[in-house]
């Protein structure tokens, strides 16, 4: 379980609304118990709509030029900010949410730099931005799917 709140901490850092996302689906259909926790709002009826609408809406906007680099602070520091969010929830019903906070921040952070690392020699590959986007895309949710999955 210290891994899955690093992974999804790294999840944040590819796509700072997925993470969060995926981890309110869990906490809404009880994978994720947060009930009576400072993180229950996760699991309310609409958070995960919510949720999914923002990644789905992050996943268009990261496609267009005038979206701003993830490196910035606003950017950095929100996706620090829910992967740290995601970790907690993934760490609480353990009883270490603190550690999971910690955990998902850390993973926000190398998936913040390794992510644009990664999609910026992909994209000298392709020659081009798109491909290098939608593969850190799938990325995100594949990396998101697995950690709910093993929830």
């Amino acid at each position: 379980m210290l891994v899955l709140a690093l992974v999804i901490g790294i999840v944040a850092g590819m796509r700072a609304m997925m993470a969060p996302a995926a981890i309110a689906w869990a906490a809404a259909i009880g994978i994720v118990p947060l009930q009576g926790t400072w993180l229950a709002v996760l699991g309310w009826r609409f958070t995960p709509w919510i949720l999914s609408a923002l990644a789905a809406g992050e996943l268009v906007t990261d496609q267009l030029p005038s979206t701003p680099s993830r490196l910035v602070p606003p950017q950095f520091g929100v996706r620090i900010v829910t992967g740290g969010i995601s970790g907690a929830a993934v760490r609480y019903p353990l009883g270490s949410p603190l550690v999971g906070l910690a955990l998902g921040g850390i993973g926000a952070v190398l998936g913040t730099l390794g992510g644009a690392r990664l999609r910026t020699r992909l994209a000298a590959t392709f020659g081009r931005d798109r491909p290098a986007a939608v593969i850190e895309d799938l990325s995100a949710i594949a990396l998101a799917t697995l950690v709910v999955a093993l929830l």
